[in-house]
């Protein structure tokens, strides 16, 4: 009994031959090997009666068939097919990849070739009504005669409206795992790339966490070529650029570069396309990954990129001279660069009057002030400073904390805690139910924990008006970001009061100032001032937006002629 006890509570390394699989740490591959029964006792050379060696099998299939062996220059293609198949084969790991098909055919009845795919990733109602139906036509060997079958095929066979040739293996298996199907010909170096793209996306939809009453209603989808179309039916010009380039090893994810010949400032846009091209990883899963690689600071607490679900967004910062950034597989865009003052700005903003819009921004201001000092500035003022509350004030708060066990620290904290955990779960349910939730249990634990006496009721009222101060933020990661800092404060506040608040203020404004997005200082047009101050709380009437921002510096600064101000006046 208590050696099968003890063999439950305490771990024993299993011998090479007990029942079980063991993978351990550091130890060579070759000795983790199972033992090869094929090997004869005695170390004898001979293999047993019936068994293949490890040379043969690789030149056999499963079925035990003879393999063809692989071209000599793998890198590019051969003019036998049967050599071409097997470069397929051994490339996508076939058969063991059951999702790869190659389908062998004859152009014409006489000319041998195959078309190689991803089932699922390609239209198939492509490949059964405009490809295989115009190749297996007997018409089309009097077409090819002697000429190579693949220029004729792409210029008057295929009625797909891309298909190019390529003779280097590495492009062709890119084309097949972007859902394109590659056709191979007997006797030729080439194979014809043909477009048949068709997997399922999702559709267009509105934007997810930056919803607007006035405004666009689209966002950005996980295509790359949707979200990039979004972007140029906005901004329907030709000078619009797109650029894209291949990252990860592996994933080889398509990332795309946005921007503007005639605004975008060059230096920035080879720093972009640099930084990109350095970057060696094997997996790029999206743009969250994509903005710490190809950001300035990697410790600094404010974010130094821009993200965006709206496409009309986008399109205003490519028209400002910046530079966007599509990740395939995301719904989001990256801006660079950007300043702190650009992430309180709202595209409601423009799509709203100038004195509605100087409002909102208003708006948001005291909420970042609320949802950043408002909870460090109690403790420190009822710790170190209770003379600054009035009489009356204090009297009450003196007497709402009488029953509460806790110093005001620990209660406040107590409840900035619990408000985050629902904030938290609220986005980790379901929609319907994530907003109940949050509502309903913030008013029930609120209510709660003040009958119980763990906290006081005017630290429900602080936290609170934080929490709602925080919701006004508009940028997702500027408001973790003031969310890491309110616990700063609330903890300066604790230890030196006012004095620590003040210090602690200093300390961030000097790591602001310190911080830069591809070349641009983060808290410009204050420090450093601008001779073009762009808006900064007040949004300014249309027609006075005359010119661009001069932090950019865009290639070309004006952005309006001389409009008129008051047409009753015209």
């Amino acid at each position: 009994m208590m050696k099968k006890a003890g063999g439950f509570l305490f771990y024993k390394e299993p011998k090479n031959l007990e029942g079980g699989f063991e993978l351990l740490e550091g130890v060579n591959e070759e000795m983790m090997d199972p033992p090869d029964e094929n090997k004869p006792e005695g170390g004898s050379g001979q293999q047993k009666k019936g068994r293949l060696s490890k040379k043969d099998r690789q030149n056999t299939d499963d079925n035990g068939e003879e393999r063809h062996r692989p071209p000599k220059n793998p890198e590019f293609l051969s003019d036998k097919l049967s050599d071409n198949i097997e470069t397929l084969r051994q490339k996508f790991h076939m058969p063991r990849n059951r999702d790869v098909s190659i389908r062998q055919f004859r152009i014409g009845w006489k000319l041998n070739a195959c078309l190689c795919y991803i089932d699922g990733m390609i239209d198939k109602d492509t490949l059964n009504l405009s490809i295989f139906p115009r190749l297996m036509s007997k018409e089309i060997i009097n077409e090819i005669g002697r000429r190579c079958p693949v220029d004729v095929l792409i210029e008057n066979v295929l009625t797909v409206y891309r298909a190019e040739k390529q003779a280097r293996v590495t492009d062709i298996v890119m084309g097949i795992l972007n859902g394109a199907s590659v056709l191979f010909i007997d006797g030729c170096d080439e194979g014809v790339i043909i477009d048949t793209a068709g997997y399922k996306t999702r559709n267009v939809q509105q934007p997810v966490t930056e919803k607007v009453v006035r405004g666009s209603q689209e966002g950005f989808t996980e295509d790359l070529r949707i979200n990039i179309t979004l972007l140029r039916r906005i901004i329907k010009n030709e000078n619009l650029i797109v650029e894209t380039s291949t990252v990860g090893k592996a994933d080889n994810n398509t990332v795309a570069i946005l921007y503007h010949d005639k605004y975008a400032n060059a230096r920035v846009v080879q720093e972009v396309k640099k930084r990109i091209s350095r970057i060696d990883t094997d997996f790029l899963p999206g743009e969250g990954v994509l903005e710490e690689f190809i950001q300035d600071k990697t410790y600094a607490l404010f974010p130094q990129t821009l993200s965006t679900e709206r496409p009309d967004m986008s399109a205003i910062f490519i028209m400002e001279g910046q530079i966007v950034l599509l990740a395939n597989g995301t719904p989001f865009a990256l801006i660079v660069p950007i300043s702190f003052f650009r992430l309180l700005h709202s595209p409601e903003d423009g799509n709203s009057r100038w004195m509605f819009g100087s409002f909102l921004r208003i708006v948001r201001a005291l909420g970042l002030f609320c949802a950043t000092f408002l909870p460090g500035l109690y403790v420190a003022i009822v710790l170190f400073h209770p003379e600054v509350i009035p009489t009356e004030l204090l009297i009450s708060i003196t007497q709402a904390k009488e029953p509460v066990p806790f110093p005001t620290v620990v209660e406040l904290l107590i409840i900035e805690g619990a408000f985050e955990l629902i904030r938290e779960g609220g986005i980790r349910v379901p929609t319907t139910i994530g907003q109940t939730l949050g509502i309903v249990g913030a008013i029930i634990l609120g209510q709660a924990a003040v009958t119980a006496g763990l906290v006081s009721p005017i630290v429900v009222i602080v936290v609170s008006i934080t929490a709602l101060g925080s919701f006004t933020i508009p940028n997702h990661e500027l408001g973790l970001a003031i969310r890491i800092e309110r616990f700063m404060f609330i903890a300066a506040g604790a230890i030196l009061g006012i004095y620590g608040f003040a210090l602690l203020i200093f300390i961030l404004c000097v790591h602001a100032c310190s911080i830069k997005s591809f070349g641009v200082p983060f808290l410009v047009p204050v420090a450093p001032k601008t001779k073009a101050v762009p808006e900064v709380l007040i949004r300014r009437p249309i027609w006075q937006q005359k010119n661009r921002t001069d932090s950019n510096q865009a290639a070309n600064r004006q952005r309006q002629g001389s409009n008129v101000e008051n047409w009753s006046k015209e």
